[in-house]
């Protein structure tokens, strides 16, 4: 499991709406220390009796806003590495630095027989580094949290706003739109792209598809996009995706 956002119930009632109900996992593996990304950990930990994977900085940030019961679940951790990888089960783990306002974030890279899947959210902007780890993957799964406009002119304070837009912030359907329609960037092989940490608030799913949909027929010919673009909700499980 990549990230524990939510609680042990509702997490458990979304994989049952996927017809998936785990009696173990092997690893929870944290990608930061925001809430969104890691409050439900310690309930998930000790429900499944696993070992959460992150880096140091990610642990201690997360051990500091836990009270004393809560912090007694983290006792299974292994503390990774960016550019270490890892194996949990038969899959091998590929944690890598992402541009984000959090002590250590990563994103992830998974391989297994021959399949490669990469998920990444919460960054600011696509280094090169990052756009590395997410070419050859055959289910990418990418920010696009917010459209600038509706940003711009949206509820939130002023230095919310900033925060988001920053390099250090989360990726814009304009910057994922230029993203995708570059085939020096995004290779454009995956089977499945899921767009997704779309904001309730600064977004909507509908400019989401418009904006990649609009990038991937930009794309040459020779470079076409032959998968399918989804697009993940906030209250709805997305899946299961067969590769």
């Amino acid at each position: 499991m990549v990230d524990a956002g939510l609680g042990r119930k509702e997490t458990l009632r979304r994989l049952a709406a996927l017809g998936k109900s785990p009696e173990r996992i092997d690893g929870i593996l944290i990608s930061h220390e925001h809430t969104d990304h890691s409050s439900g950990l310690p309930q998930l930990l000790g429900h499944w009796q696993a070992t959460a994977y992150l880096t140091q900085a990610t642990c201690a940030e997360i051990l500091k806003t836990l009270p004393e019961g809560s912090s007694k679940k983290m006792a299974r951790v292994e503390h990774i590495r960016a550019g270490e990888r890892f194996i949990v089960g038969d899959i091998e783990v590929s944690p890598f630095s992402v541009p984000h306002d959090a002590a250590d974030p990563v994103g992830y890279a998974f391989r297994v027989n021959g399949t490669k899947v990469a998920i990444v959210t919460d960054l600011g902007y696509l280094p090169e580094l990052v756009k590395f780890h997410l070419r050859e993957a055959d289910c990418l799964i990418l920010e696009s949290n917010h459209d600038l406009e509706m940003l711009k002119v949206g509820p939130y304070p002023w230095h919310i706003k900033q925060r988001v837009m920053s390099r250090t912030g989360h990726l814009s359907n304009h910057i994922v739109s230029e993203y995708l329609a570059d085939p020096e960037g995004f290779d454009g092989r995956a089977q499945f792209l899921v767009l997704a940490h779309v904001s309730e608030t600064n977004n909507n799913p509908d400019l989401v598809q418009i904006s990649a949909s609009e990038a991937l027929n930009r794309r040459p010919s020779e470079a076409a996009f032959r998968g399918q673009l989804l697009i993940a909700s906030q209250r709805v499980p997305l899946g299961p995706l067969n590769l």
